[in-house]
């Protein structure tokens, strides 16, 4: 059986430097992968690329990336560049969000959004 340790960024302020130590100490301690989300006026793939260029083995993965805010093909060439800038460390998670964040901030209908998902995937 193989475990693995995950963690989260908790990237909320604009601490870069603290990011940076932070993250080559968690790559150092073996941990498995570096989770982003977007949260709190942050999108998730923006860390994710500077602490790219602060680690050389950990995996970055979005927790999630909110398919309402961005086209399929945007997220497709999010995700390959992320995936060359990284060395294909990086993992994409993807996900609906709420109504909250995707009527309310993005401006779209927040309707069938498991459709939505499976379309995106589907086109990705």
């Amino acid at each position: 059986m193989t475990i693995k340790v995950s963690v989260g960024t908790g990237l909320h302020n604009e601490n870069w430097d603290s990011a940076a130590i932070w993250a080559s100490e968690v790559e150092r301690l073996g941990v498995d992968t570096i989770w982003s989300a977007e949260t709190w006026g942050f999108d998730a793939t923006s860390p994710l690329a500077f602490l790219a260029s602060h680690t050389n083995k950990i995996n970055l993965g979005t927790g999630i990336m909110q398919i309402g805010a961005r086209s399929p093909a945007t997220i497709a060439m999010t995700a390959l560049s992320l995936a060359s800038m990284t060395n294909d460390r990086f993992i994409l998670g993807l996900g609906t969000s709420g109504p909250q964040v995707i009527e309310g901030w993005h401006g779209v209908n927040f309707d069938l959004p498991y459709t939505r998902l499976k379309e995106t995937i589907e086109i990705i």
